[in-house]
């Protein structure tokens, strides 16, 4: 399971001009599915964003995570973030998981999210999203499990 993870000030993503998803201080999450994932693999990703040390302290360090700050989460799944990109000049999407196993543990890890107390917003699972954002920093890591 690959997240891209990007520190923002705020997010939104958007389908047919309406807003379905829209966040303040947090985190903005690309979510991609591969075909061996699994639920634990949505556990371990989710420990990982929620715990993950990227936001700044009193002393300007990067030592306080999402629950720390008490920031939101925007779930955007991302089929591309499973893409094989080392041979051509045209991704392989070979890795990623069937829509339905995709959407399957999105829904899960969206899930497991709210039960931890975080505050979440997501996308639409396998629409045309616009999605926009304010990142702070700019601050960007891909996170693998």
């Amino acid at each position: 399971m690959q997240g891209l993870i990007q520190r923002v000030t705020q997010a939104k993503v958007e389908v047919d001009g309406e807003v379905v998803g829209e966040i303040s201080k947090g985190i903005l999450l690309l979510l991609g599915v591969e075909k061996h994932d699994t639920e634990q693999s949505a556990e371990k990703l989710l420990h990982k964003v929620s715990n993950y040390r990227i936001f700044t302290d009193q002393q300007g360090k990067m030592n306080l995570s999402l629950q720390d700050i008490q920031g939101e989460l925007l779930v955007v799944s991302q089929f591309t973030l499973a893409a094989d990109t080392k041979k051509g000049m045209r991704p392989s999407f070979s890795s990623a998981a069937t829509p339905a196993q995709a959407n399957a543990l999105y829904e899960y890890f969206v899930e497991k999210a709210k039960a931890v107390d975080l505050r979440v917003a997501t996308g639409q699972f396998a629409a045309d999203m616009q999605v926009s954002l304010c990142n702070d920093g700019p601050v960007t890591f891909n996170l693998s499990v």
